[in-house]
């Protein structure tokens, strides 16, 4: 069959180019494609084009575990994270395999054939066209956790009488100048912290507008002990330090936070009083939660707390009333004046870019299914998610999910099965997914998979536990089912492998 592959993924992003690499190199026999909806690669990357955009995690990190992040810059812009995707594509021989304009909208399992059925609809940026479908033995999901199509920005009471301009970050205008303009940006999460300190080159002032402040803390945007190391080991060899070293930091200050949350907001607390000076009012960066209730926001070398200080951006903490013809009433009955209003209100959360899911004409209900390890789901076959930490880079849990689907795979056509599936037990009950209070993680809580309070069902948010658990936890486990194709008399892997 002309459009059959051994295994689907979806996305060109940084999750997609790392996991088809990792196919390529643990799996050289099957044959794969990448589908991309949109007509460029990066994911994310690509997407979001907002002054400042960067990383908030370390790229020893968000970069991947065989390829050394070697530019000098640890929070990284997101030009670089896209020339760093793309260059890790070039250098495996992926771009050939990508099929851009490809969006998936279905995906339909089939227990006699041990195939997926995918419905993609061709088009990408210009528009819906022709509709097509491609089969596979094993689907990868790569797309991401959120709506490309639309960002959350709630209904505000008076927009229309606003004069100026309201943009929302996922959708910045092409060379929009700002110039001289006061910008009023609500959010008070990383992308709004990201936003106010690269706005104030050119904007007459820039204000943060919050009804909640988040919990900030300042990192170095240069590391020099890495500078240092490489004038005498090797990019690998420093890179494989740094990344241990950053996720020992960073796993750190998560349990601390949950085993002494009073000592970690007194610490997070007085590294911000200490950069934004004395007479700063501290109630705009104390949160009423706990630290890690909600994903700390990355300031890199203090440049939001300076131009605070510099007074060329400032934070006000309030409720909105209503849009005004000159900017924002606030309940305090204050306006804000403002000549543009950027929407940093968040994501709207959607797992698999929105597709239809059924498993033998049964159409998935993903809330009434329970997440195993982190990466498949109960009773859905040869069907895996890449959906990263929280509380640390991404790109670490891309990995090892890549690596272990690898596993699997390898392990069936040892095996001579073709379908691996996680079989849910009644005394495995349901708890929710995502231990976090973030308002994206809240408003899709009902659509959300499920997780447990006991493994392999329990997601853990914790490196090392998966590391173990992925790498060298046992396949065969008890719980996953590998089976064969209902139908006797097909071949062992049912289609020719085809080359992307």
């Amino acid at each position: 069959m002309a459009n059959h592959f051994d295994v689907l993924i979806v996305g060109a992003g940084l999750s997609g180019i790392g996991a088809a690499r990792h196919l390529k190199t643990h799996c050289p026999d099957k044959s794969f494609a990448i589908l991309e909806g949109r007509d460029t690669m990066g994911g994310t990357w690509d997407l979001f084009r907002y002054p400042g955009i960067r990383s908030d995690s370390d790229m020893y990190t968000l970069g991947y575990n065989f390829k050394p992040w070697t530019e000098k810059q640890v929070i990284a812009d997101g030009h670089r994270i896209r020339n760093y995707i793309a260059e890790t594509s070039r250098e495996n021989g992926l771009d050939s395999h990508v099929r851009y304009g490809h969006k998936v909208v279905a995906a339909d399992w089939h227990s006699d054939t041990a195939t997926w059925t995918v419905t993609v609809q061709k088009g990408g940026d210009q528009g819906a066209g022709e509709t097509v479908q491609m089969t596979c033995g094993w689907l990868m999901m790569c797309s991401g956790y959120y709506n490309y199509e639309e960002g959350f920005t709630p209904e505000f009471k008076g927009r229309e009488d606003f004069k100026g301009q309201v943009i929302h970050p996922q959708f910045w205008p092409q060379n929009f100048d700002y110039s001289g303009k006061r910008v009023v940006v609500i959010g008070s999460g990383a992308t709004a912290i990201t936003l106010i300190p690269s706005m104030t080159d050119k904007a007459k002032m820039v204000t943060m507008l919050q009804r909640t402040p988040s919990y900030v803390v300042s990192v170095p945007q240069f590391d020099p002990m890495v500078r240092f190391l490489l004038k005498f080991l090797s990019p690998m060899t420093v890179y494989n330090i740094s990344r241990a070293r950053n996720n020992f930091i960073t796993q750190g200050i998560f349990k601390l936070s949950r085993a002494f949350p009073n000592f970690m907001r007194w610490l997070l607390l007085k590294q911000v009083k200490a950069q934004v000076g004395p007479n700063f009012d501290m109630k705009h960066f104390t949160p009423p939660y706990n630290p890690w209730d909600q994903r700390l926001c990355a300031v890199p070398n203090g440049d939001l707390f300076r131009a605070i200080r510099k007074g060329k951006a400032g934070v006000v903490t309030d409720q909105i009333d209503a849009f005004v013809s000159n900017g924002i009433k606030l309940k305090s009955g204050q306006v804000l004046e403002a000549d543009v209003i950027v929407t940093a209100t968040g994501l709207n959360l959607r797992l698999f870019g929105g597709m239809a899911i059924s498993v033998d004409g049964k159409a998935i209900q993903m809330n009434q299914h329970i997440s195993y390890k982190g990466l498949m789901f109960s009773d859905i076959p040869n069907f895996s998610n890449t959906l990263g930490y929280t509380n640390a880079s991404w790109t670490l849990k891309a990995d090892l999910i890549a690596e272990y689907v690898c596993r699997l795979i390898k392990h069936m056509d040892k095996t001579g099965t073709r379908i691996a599936v996680p079989v849910r037990t009644p005394d495995v009950q349901p708890a929710p997914l995502l231990d976090m209070t973030s308002g994206y993680v809240a408003r899709a809580e009902a659509y959300l998979p499920k997780g447990a309070d006991r493994a392999p069902w329990k997601l853990f948010q914790n490196y090392a536990m998966d590391k173990k658990q992925l790498r060298e936890g046992k396949l065969e486990d008890g719980v996953m089912s590998f089976r064969k194709p209902h139908v006797a008399g097909l071949t062992a892997d049912g289609h020719k492998r085809l080359a992307a």
